[in-house]
């Protein structure tokens, strides 16, 4: 029985003399960046029923969504703030020219649907910049939705006015 004992923890030992040896972990290659011959780089952002298609190239910091400056598209501060949000956490301010096109929702879910596609435009632009980006929580898209409407309700949670006569 002693024997047994002994030999059960030369191997426990052995077993753990393996383990204790350094591994070698081949640290994986930083990605590389996807951008285009005109030296652009493409994203898709979603928010709420809005998909914003994005391209994202060097420049003087200009926005353009639909063809129109971002200043008249979105015209609330707090959406244009929105907006540069990604710029701000990347540290990238006025350095990229975006042109976005928009469809579907309104201006609060579109601001939304484009600063997740510049988020996401950013990390193939400059993917050591996804970090960053993640922490600050803009490379996740928001899956709140509106809820749907029920049989019997007025809305999806409203009840008819009850009458008790």
């Amino acid at each position: 029985m002693a024997e047994e004992t002994t030999q059960v923890e030369e191997k426990g030992m052995a077993a753990l003399e393996t383990l204790a040896e350094p591994t070698v972990v081949e640290a994986t290659a930083p990605a590389e960046p996807k951008i285009d011959e005109h030296g652009r780089s493409y994203a898709t952002g979603r928010r709420k029923n809005a998909i914003a298609r994005v391209w994202l190239k060097r420049g003087s910091g200009r926005i353009t969504v639909n063809g129109r400056d971002v200043t008249t598209y979105f015209a609330r501060p707090v959406l244009q703030m929105i907006l540069q949000q990604p710029f701000e956490v990347a540290e990238r301010k006025d350095e990229f020219d975006v042109v976005a096109t928009v469809v579907g929702g309104g201006l609060s879910g579109q601001a939304g649907a484009v600063r997740h596609g510049i988020s996401r435009a950013l990390t193939y632009f400059e993917p050591g910049l996804r970090p960053a980006l993640k922490a600050g929580g803009f490379m996740t898209r928001d899956p709140r939705v509106v809820e749907r409407k029920k049989y019997g309700k007025a809305k999806a949670r409203r009840s008819f006015q009850f009458s008790k006569r």
